[in-house]
């Protein structure tokens, strides 16, 4: 192939991203990327400057643990219908809107309280903006992939990256609004600053819905009649037909239906070794990833340092390899940047072991930590690509979420013991890092032995 030609299948890939619905799902990943500017960024630094103390604003965070179970109730928002909202804006759309409707009213709420007289409200309203969130995020993705037919594997992996550029884009330059407005209040002399900030944040929120009704949904689809349909088979398993047998086989449906549908397309054999995959893939990342600013201030790199290397570099890394990520994703296939992303994965983990035996060094430090934010862009992307593409659309917000939770419980459970480790290891980061390394093989032992079986349109 000559160098014209490269350039010119190059510039065809990248043309994927001026698709419409590249868009409409950066919006998407936007509208879930948005909540964590209110109860990360915002309510932290709320907290903080209200007087209260570490512990209390550490124990706030606990409200982040929503996130890890939405699947538990993924499958009531495949299957419950909104009034009036499903109807009129479509199934996924409506579920959003409904969600962001809560999030606007817990803002208002926020808006009239004080902090410090009513700790366990304003902890609350947090709580049911956390769990609207993560419910909202179900019925995100489902309608992400949804954009996408099944047998478009390259726009799926260009809407992958534009999900996770989208998700950035919502927190960062959310976050960005959030600081300005407060900071712009506190100079005139507002007294609850915070207070008015989060009406101007419900503002956005309002722009973001208008912004949602331009997101195709297509109103009627075979998901209902197909979902009937496991129902049947489970009545004709029951034996009868009656309002007992029928309320159990809607319930069964509605939990067991994603489960049954996933092995019945994938076979068990097949089926187990996705699942040992996405729950090992980013598990080395994940050790890595939760000792890496303890390992930066041992071996005495400065809080500015950190900030410029591992801070500020990070957003443009992050958006530009992400985008890159999805092209090779387009033109290499799903599978193939996986095994590319585990790779590169256990090279810079190495950077890392290097940069712990060699000692302090600012070069190596900056080669390090860009080549892990490459790595996280390009692995972030696959991995979504991936399960996008694995999910049933009769299933779409469960089967999504549930793969995503098994992704998610690996590096948490896992990964939490890596201080441990470390202690264990007498602070020797060097073979640290290398064990981070060998953590990735065994995922991808798993994809090598399944790569040729999977039912997916773009391997």
């Amino acid at each position: 192939m000559t160098e014209t030609q490269i350039k010119s299948s190059w510039l065809n890939s990248l043309s994927v991203y001026k698709d419409i619905r590249m868009l409409r799902i950066l919006l998407l990943g936007s509208i879930s990327g948005f909540p964590w500017v209110l109860i990360a960024s915002s309510l932290s630094l709320w907290l903080k400057e209200e007087g209260l103390s570490r512990s209390t604003i550490g124990w706030a965070g606990l409200i982040f643990g929503v996130y890890a179970f939405n699947y538990l109730w993924a499958p009531i928002i495949d299957r419950i219908q909104i009034p009036i909202l499903t109807k009129k804006l479509g199934h996924r759309r409506g579920w959003i809107v409904l969600m962001q409707i809560i999030i606007l009213l817990s803002l208002i709420i926020w808006s009239l309280i004080n902090p410090t007289q009513n700790l366990a409200l304003l902890i609350s309203v947090g709580l049911v903006i956390a769990i609207a969130s993560a419910t909202q995020d179900i019925t995100v993705d489902a309608l992400r992939i949804e954009q996408i037919h099944e047998n478009e594997g390259k726009s799926m992996a260009a809407g992958a990256a534009m999900a996770v550029v989208g998700w950035w884009t919502g927190y960062k330059l959310g976050g960005v609004v959030a600081l300005f407005a407060a900071e712009f209040f506190e100079n005139l002399g507002v007294k609850d600053y915070w207070q008015a900030t989060f009406l101007v944040l419900g503002i956005l929120i309002i722009l973001m819905n208008i912004g949602l009704m331009f997101v195709h949904e297509p109103i009627e689809t075979d998901r209902q009649l197909k979902q009937r349909e496991t129902d049947k088979l489970i009545e004709g398993k029951l034996g009868s037909s009656n309002a007992i047998t029928n309320f159990i086989a809607y319930i069964t449906g509605t939990i067991g239906g994603p489960v049954i549908s996933f092995f019945k397309k994938n076979g068990f054999a097949i089926a187990a070794g996705i699942l040992g995959f996405v729950f090992l893939f980013k598990i080395g990342e994940a050790f890595m990833g939760r000792m890496s600013i303890v390992f930066y201030k041992e071996i005495g790199f400065s809080k500015g340092q950190i900030a410029i290397y591992s801070k500020g570099l990070g957003w443009i890394t992050t958006v530009v390899f992400t985008l890159l990520g999805g092209v090779m994703a387009m033109r290499a296939g799903t599978i193939k940047t996986m095994f590319f992303a585990g790779g590169l994965m256990a090279l810079t983990n190495l950077l890392f072991a290097v940069l712990a035996w060699t000692g302090k060094s600012e070069i190596l430090f900056a080669i390090a930590v860009i080549a892990d934010d490459i790595t996280a862009a390009f692995a972030t992307v696959a991995f979504v690509a991936f399960i996008s593409l694995l999910v049933d659309r009769t299933y779409t917000a469960t089967q999504y979420a549930l793969l995503a939770s098994i992704g998610t419980a690996g590096r948490t459970t896992l990964a939490s013991s890596s201080g441990a480790l470390v202690d264990w290891l007498n602070g020797d980061w060097g073979t640290f890092f290398v064990l981070t390394t060998i953590m990735v093989i065994p995922s991808l032992v798993c994809l090598w032995l399944i790569k040729n079986k999977i039912k997916i349109s773009a391997k």
